[in-house]
């Protein structure tokens, strides 16, 4: 049986997250966008323990439910921890991602935790450890708990960062390298551009959306094949080990240009540029002369050693979709995806069908057209078909992907110039 999990979200404790964010909001989220796996996030702030405690229920080994509820997802325990310290040559920012298998586990390491960290002021604490010294706190304090790297190409937070990361896994964890199990890919960049580096061959990529509200859920995800029967928290974890394409069946992606840090670029003067053209610059904003925010695509440049298109030996497939809010507010010429009109679409469309994924992956286009639809029929067939557009996101500003590239060429093309516009 196929399940669709994203492991990766923050509760309303995080900063910068949606107040509605609680269990019975995630529970019908969930359902709406087609997931049947999803992290608790942000398991190390007292008060989400606490609700955690209160509202869930254990359903299968290691996995959870709402209580006294007849639901099908399930919530595995996750949390996220910001490692900011010193080392080598500078400030290092690495972000982690631990699974738990029970509240017990999650207790014990918040307890280690809150010896460096007052755990109270943030669901993703900030740790002033190494972020080697964290995973062997960890490992020591409980080995069942699993660690993924956290998107790890952002500049600012995250083990390959431009302006905060290391070189390679190893330079970061030394003998502790293979304590991480995972590394997950992040909304600006896609597993096809960390395949072009060797030295991250042998871990498995995950895709999670880091969702700080109920809307962005699911936006990107990780697709199962799990026999219901045998469905539990060492199941999950064995499949993503396993990188067995019968197993662990593909990833969902963001388009990577979508992605806030996808080019190089310096958003206060609105300069958005491609690995070759920031190197021409010497990575200086040629306006305010101030170093560029160098993005994902250079900073895997810089580390590839591989051509785009090689694979490694083990590899897991993946599927890029734009969200099914984006391809309707784009289909009406709206540019908010929080208009009624493209609420109420969306709504009608999940009535109809189910759930997100199934209208993005698999519902025939000809239903969708049947429902009087036929432009949001058209972009979802495009979608499908890769036939989008892309205005690449640079500087915390994310991009834009149109799935009526025709349509949108004028635009895009306009947007382009002003965007690398210099003076």
């Amino acid at each position: 049986m196929q399940f669709i999990c994203d492991f990766h979200i923050h509760s309303r404790f995080a900063r910068a997250t949606s107040r509605q964010i609680n269990f019975k909001n995630l529970d019908l989220w969930a359902k709406i966008k087609g997931l049947r796996i999803l992290g608790t996030g942000d398991f190390t702030h007292p008060i989400w323990l606490k609700e955690i405690e209160e509202n869930l229920e254990e359903a299968e080994p290691g996995l959870f439910k709402l209580k006294n509820q007849k639901t099908k997802v399930r919530f595995i325990l996750t949390s996220e921890i910001s490692c900011i310290y010193q080392k080598n040559d500078g400030v290092k920012k690495v972000h982690l991602i631990l699974f738990a298998p029970d509240i017990q586990s999650v207790k014990e390491i918040n307890k280690e935790f809150s010896k460096f960290t007052n755990l109270k002021i943030d669901g993703r604490p900030i740790i002033n450890l190494d972020a080697k010294e964290v995973l062997r706190i960890i490992s020591v304090a409980n080995p069942n708990i699993y660690v993924a790297c956290a998107h790890i190409w952002t500049p600012w937070f995250s083990i390959f960062g431009s302006r905060s990361g290391f070189n390679s896994i190893e330079e970061c964890f030394e003998e502790l390298t293979p304590k991480i199990f995972a590394l997950e890919t992040g909304l600006s960049a896609n597993p096809e551009m960390c395949w072009r580096v060797s030295d991250i061959d042998n871990f498995p990529l995950i895709s999670n959306s880091d969702s700080h509200s109920l809307s962005k859920i699911g936006r990107e995800a990780n697709v199962f094949e799990i026999d219901e029967k045998n469905l539990s928290f060492n199941e999950i974890i064995k499949t993503i080990k396993s990188q067995d394409k019968n197993r662990f069946l593909f990833t969902i992606e963001f388009f990577p240009e979508e992605g806030k840090y996808h080019f190089d670029g310096h958003r206060q003067c609105n300069i958005s540029l491609n690995p070759q053209e920031s190197q021409k610059y010497g990575g200086i904003c040629p306006i305010c002369l101030r170093p560029l925010t160098i993005g994902v695509l250079s900073r895997v440049e810089d580390l590839a050693d591989r051509p785009i298109g090689d694979k490694p030996e083990k590899f897991i497939p993946f599927k890029s979709l734009v969200p099914l809010e984006e391809i309707i507010s784009e289909s009406l010429g709206v540019r908010s995806t929080n208009s009624k009109k493209v609420s109420d679409i969306y709504n009608n469309l999940i009535k109809y069908f189910e759930n997100e994924f199934n209208i993005l992956l698999s519902v025939p286009i000809e239903k969708i057209e049947n429902l009087g639809f036929k432009e949001i029929a058209q972009g979802i067939k495009n979608l499908r078909e890769g036939n989008v557009s892309v205005i690449p996101g640079f500087d915390g500003e994310y991009g834009k992907i149109s799935v009526f590239p025709q349509k949108n060429a004028e635009k895009i093309r306009e947007a382009r110039k002003i965007q690398k516009r210099l003076f």
